[in-house]
């Protein structure tokens, strides 16, 4: 092999590695794109994670409260129905007392 075609040899390796390194660097930036893109879908999930704890704490809290009421109208309602049957016995001796 003579000087000229070992340096041509050379040459053609070194260009062959420069091409290398330029996809090499090429596919990184796509890499870094596509891991800003996941960061930036990680923040509006979690952006959503929080409004759903709100929520959910929101809805906890209602629903505390709305058993809470139910409970004391199953309350009021046992209260007039012995009211209600106190007035009709009541009632019932006022009649017979005629």
């Amino acid at each position: 092999m003579t000087t000229d075609e070992f340096q041509r040899l050379v040459l053609e390796k070194l260009e062959s590695l420069e091409k290398g390194q330029k996809n090499l660097e090429e596919r990184q930036k796509s890499l870094e794109l596509g891991q800003r893109g996941l960061e930036d879908g990680q923040k509006q999930i979690l952006i959503k994670l929080e409004a759903v704890i709100e929520q959910t704490a929101d809805l906890t809290e209602f629903k505390h409260e709305v058993k809470q009421e139910l409970a004391d109208i199953k309350s009021n309602i046992s209260r007039i129905e012995i009211n209600t049957a106190e007035n009709w016995r009541d009632i019932a001796r006022l009649k017979s007392a005629r």
